[in-house]
């Protein structure tokens, strides 16, 4: 008697839970937002010139001899290159920096190692290095990239520089830049030398 009663207690339980061989879903799918599992658009630059990959290669072996007289030979051959504001000679005003700590042909190194982007300067196209210090101020507010690049960002100028990039400043980092024909732009260590030369127009 007892298991008739169980029996018929089942079949009561199931008839109420539905069919007994339809599954039951045991956790609800959320799909995330999306802002959060896409990445920002990549940029694909042009590709370097013939010419100025040339210029960067010849520039990568002046700055691996680790002396300043190759690298300011370089520099001296063009009429146009800048890198700085007082009108030393490329060679005094290097050697100036590694007697303070810096190096030269050591940062070139470094600058040359990170991804590179391309702009337009008048009718000419200008290769830089970092990519950052082609771009514009807004483009560059660390919740606009990757997470890769906003740790990039803060590798190469720190709170401080993100500071002056939310204030609307431009990239204010150490930069060079090689035109498409090969002549070698800037290397500019001085921030005051930045927005001279976003204009093409160094003083």
């Amino acid at each position: 008697m007892r298991g008739r009663i169980c029996i018929l207690l089942l079949s009561l339980w199931l008839a109420a839970c539905g069919r007994s061989d339809e599954p039951i879903p045991l956790t609800r799918s959320i799909a995330p937002d999306e802002s959060l599992i896409e990445p920002p658009e990549s940029h694909m630059p042009d590709p370097l010139s013939a010419a100025a990959i040339a210029k960067r290669d010849h520039i990568l072996k002046a700055a691996d001899t680790g002396m300043m007289r190759p690298l300011s030979r370089i520099a001296d051959a063009e009429p146009d290159f800048v890198s700085n504001i007082g009108g030393m000679s490329h060679i005094t005003y290097w050697t100036l920096l590694r007697r303070t700590g810096a190096d030269p042909g050591a940062t070139l190194v470094r600058l040359f190692s990170e991804p590179y982007d391309a702009k337009e300067v008048g009718e000419e196209i200008w290769y830089v290095w970092p990519d950052f210090a082609a771009r514009e101020p807004e483009a560059l507010i660390p919740e606009r990239l990757s997470f890769r690049d906003r740790a990039r960002l803060m590798e190469l100028v720190g709170e401080d520089g993100i500071a002056r990039i939310r204030d609307g400043h431009p990239y204010p980092g150490l930069r060079t830049a090689i035109a498409e024909d090969g002549r070698w732009v800037y290397f500019i260590y001085n921030e005051e030398l930045i927005m001279a030369s976003e204009t093409g127009e160094p003083e």
